[in-house]
């Protein structure tokens, strides 16, 4: 999913992207993620004027997460807002990146997507998924899921700057 500077400055109407982007490389090393789909990327570039380029568009997909209290496979379905400025500029000193800037500065002709869609999927992801907002985990000493059934360890947590005093008053 590449696009080259002079070509679109040619155009006359804007250049679409209807495809399926794999972000299997972009979410390893991702534990919570237990799987995901192809992600589809609907991008428009359009010249926007002073070798300018913007690429606005969606991306849609799913993955299967795992909850953070009870581990339970979660399915997301995702809807991703994209938008990306794009400036050619002709040497690296040219142009000063200003930091407040969303404006990316480009030295080739030819820029690839990709790496900006895996970009935009991964901020997109939540950091915490749950299967329910009443989610109960996990036993810390057994291990069961207490969504399913309840186990009989003992549950009372002694604060350890007290636990000295705790044989004290038996």
């Amino acid at each position: 999913m590449q696009f080259e500077f002079r070509k679109i400055v040619k155009l006359d109407g804007p250049l679409h992207f209807h495809e399926q982007v794999n972000v299997d490389r972009a979410i390893k090393g991702r534990a919570d993620i237990l799987a995901s789909e192809l992600v589809h990327a609907d991008l428009e570039v359009t010249y926007a004027g002073d070798d300018t380029v913007e690429v606005q568009g969606k991306l849609t997909g799913q993955v299967d997460m795992a909850c953070s209290r009870c581990l339970t496979e979660v399915p997301k379905q995702l809807y991703i807002p994209f938008h990306e400025e794009f400036k050619l500029v002709k040497k690296q000193s040219e142009e000063i990146q200003d930091e407040d800037s969303d404006t990316i500065f480009v030295y080739d002709d030819v820029v690839d997507l990709i790496p900006f869609v895996e970009e935009a999927f991964l901020l997109y992801l939540p950091q915490i998924s749950y299967c329910k907002a009443s989610c109960k985990g996990l036993c810390q000493k057994c291990g069961s899921d207490l969504n399913v059934s309840t186990c009989n360890c003992d549950t009372k947590v002694v604060d350890p700057r007290l636990a000295v005093l705790k044989d004290f008053f038996e």
